[in-house]
């Protein structure tokens, strides 16, 4: 659902016909086309395309009760929204922890070049600076290339965070987000499946169980009409 008729309106979801109406008429007058200039003519005959289709359904009392109907079904639930917000909250936390993490190690590889470029052409003493700079030099390749791994690291986290805050967005407009089930998932539920099936078929050949149910169906006509129902449907 990529329409909410209640926001095109600028009215609550619980307004009366009367309020409706009024918005309505208040709307379809500001954006009608003819009472627009050439620049802001074609954005307004989407604006009023769109009025007009919102008022079409909240009018009826018939197809507005079907539209909330389905406006509801895509409502995310309260506690997927609080998961989805703390998980968002940690998300920021790393970001924030990688990018303090990277600009200092920048910060050394900076400083160790600028001490590198100004032992240039000193004495002996300085040429044993060099050397153990070139040890330094080997350091920081290697923080270069954590460096890259946190960048990595960084965007996937960036990503995940754009991903969830989406999810935020549409929580705020009223929608709910459907998530499609994995091949894992389909194996979980037959195994679940299975394990019930397995459990009932034991408990069915402990003796007392099935004595109990044996007995009750010779002396409940009503269970008896039940079980006959079953038989025929899978015989």
């Amino acid at each position: 659902m990529d329409k909410n008729y209640y926001e095109i309106l600028e009215v609550d979801r619980n307004a009366s016909q009367e309020i409706i109406d009024k918005a309505y008429k208040t709307l379809a007058k500001k954006y009608h086309p003819d009472l627009q200039d050439g620049a802001h003519k074609k954005k307004a005959e989407e604006t009023f395309k769109m009025i007009n289709e919102a008022y079409e359904t909240l009018s009826n009392p018939q197809l507005r009760t079907q539209y909330n109907q389905e406006l509801q079904n895509h409502t995310i639930s309260e506690d997927k929204y609080n998961e989805m917000y703390k998980q968002n909250q940690i998300l920021k936390d790393k970001l924030n922890n990688l990018q303090q993490h990277i600009y200092e190690n920048r910060q050394g590889s900076t400083d160790f070049y600028s001490n590198q470029n100004s032992s240039t052409n000193h004495t002996y003493q300085d040429r044993q600076n060099h050397t153990h700079n070139s040890s330094n030099a080997y350091q920081n390749q290697n923080s270069y290339e954590r460096n890259l791994e946190y960048e990595q690291q960084m965007e996937k986290a960036r990503q995940k965070a754009y991903h969830d805050a989406y999810f935020q967005d549409l929580k705020n407009r009223g929608y709910k987000i459907r998530y499609k089930k994995t091949f894992s998932d389909y194996i979980k539920s037959f195994l679940s499946i299975l394990i019930v099936i397995f459990v009932l078929f034991i408990i069915w050949n402990i003796p007392f169980v099935k004595n109990y149910f044996m007995e009750l169906y010779e002396t409940n006509t009503m269970f008896k009409v039940i079980v006959d129902i079953f038989n025929n449907i899978f015989h």
